[in-house]
């Protein structure tokens, strides 16, 4: 049997105001992610003025094809997300 890949993608999540505290962002990140994905990790990016954008890695199996944008859509989704990027997409043999 074949050992399937993973993507690993790195979505930026800018928020709509300043945020002391990302905890109840994380809550919803994993609320909506598909059952095959995991997070791998956060980190944060200061943008402007006190404005820092919230970084996850999260990792899917290669053969879900759509899924970095269908995830990119639904993390828009989120109530107070002003805009989320996806960079950083890369192949990993884990």
């Amino acid at each position: 049997m074949k050992k399937v890949g993973s993507i690993l993608v790195t979505y930026k999540i800018f928020p709509e105001d300043i945020v002391e505290n990302f905890d109840d962002l994380k809550a919803k990140i994993k609320a909506i992610l598909p059952e095959y994905s995991e997070i791998e990790g956060y980190g944060t990016d200061p943008v402007a003025f006190g404005l820092v954008a919230l970084l996850v890695q999260i990792r899917f199996p290669e053969d879900k094809t759509g899924i970095v944008d269908e995830l990119e859509t639904a993390l828009s989704t989120i109530k107070g997300v002003s805009q989320v990027q996806s960079f950083n997409i890369r192949r990993t043999s884990r």
